[in-house]
């Protein structure tokens, strides 16, 4: 049984969804600004935001909220945060690729305990709560089996529009590609996480990344039984900016490989 925060989430995931895929089908005729070199916000961006902020928000109003497109905002309880990306893979969905979330999670100081992924082109919802496991609709998720490198698949995000941190990825994509049976590069570092708890991407990496982007993702890996760490060994996942999920045969592998890079 979800909790009720779980169901409040899932329920402002499926309505944002819902608006998303109305533009998805419009994608042409979108209203579109730059915010930066290949980093292109919407209105159907923004209207997600505000759909879901609404729903969390009016349910638990005294919670703290940090979103993508409206930053940061403290909550009266200060141990509570949403932390929401409505539309990870905005690229994807502006070029008509059938490839992006909406993400939710809920942190409790300084804790992921709840999450949820929502990939509306798919009809596929990721949940998790932290000690009751990560499910796929209603399918109980595990990472996978696999213990040798030459036969897993990894994902990652290559930097676009000359971010400082493409050579880093460049040199860690020139280690691991010739030990490993390929490498995925499919624009939502949301929905990498997610297939990495259903078993689909055998482990990810990414330098470069926001809280918004893996918050939810994090604690799906860990609840189907995988690893997350910051690339740098003693820092946070969450907060880092880079880090590695895999799972617990091929984490350290993988570690060992972006670390040195």
């Amino acid at each position: 049984m979800a909790s009720a925060n779980l169901n409040i989430m899932i329920k402002a995931a499926r309505k944002a969804g819902r608006s998303l895929v109305k533009d998805f089908r419009e994608v042409e005729n979108l209203q579109v600004s730059v915010k930066g070199a290949g980093d292109f916000v919407t209105r159907a961006d923004r209207e997600a935001e505000r759909i879901i902020k609404e729903e969390l928000r009016g349910a638990r109003p005294n919670y703290g909220w940090v979103g993508e497109e409206t930053g940061a905002e403290p909550g009266e309880d200060p141990t509570r945060r949403w932390i929401v990306d409505p539309l990870d893979g905005t690229t994807n969905f502006l070029h008509g690729l059938p490839h992006w979330g909406v993400s939710i999670a809920l942190e409790h100081k300084g804790e992921i305990v709840a999450a949820v992924i929502l990939d509306p082109a798919k009809d596929e919802l990721f949940s998790a709560e932290r000690g009751a496991g990560a499910f796929l609709n209603d399918s109980r998720l595990r990472v996978s089996g696999r213990r040798r490198l030459i036969e897993s698949i990894f994902a990652t995000g290559v930097p676009f529009g000359g971010r400082r941190d493409l050579p880093a990825t460049l040199k860690d994509l020139a280690r691991l590609m010739p030990q490993v049976a390929g490498v995925r590069r499919w624009g939502s570092a949301a929905l990498d996480l997610a297939y990495v708890a259903a078993g689909r991407f055998d482990g990810y990496w990414e330098r470069g990344i926001q809280p918004w982007d893996v918050a939810a993702g994090i604690l799906l890996v860990k609840e189907a039984g995988g690893f997350v760490e910051a690339v740098e060994p003693n820092g946070s996942p969450l907060e880092s900016g880079a880090l590695i999920a895999a799972n617990t045969q091929l984490f350290d592998g993988l570690a060992q490989i972006i670390r040195e890079s």
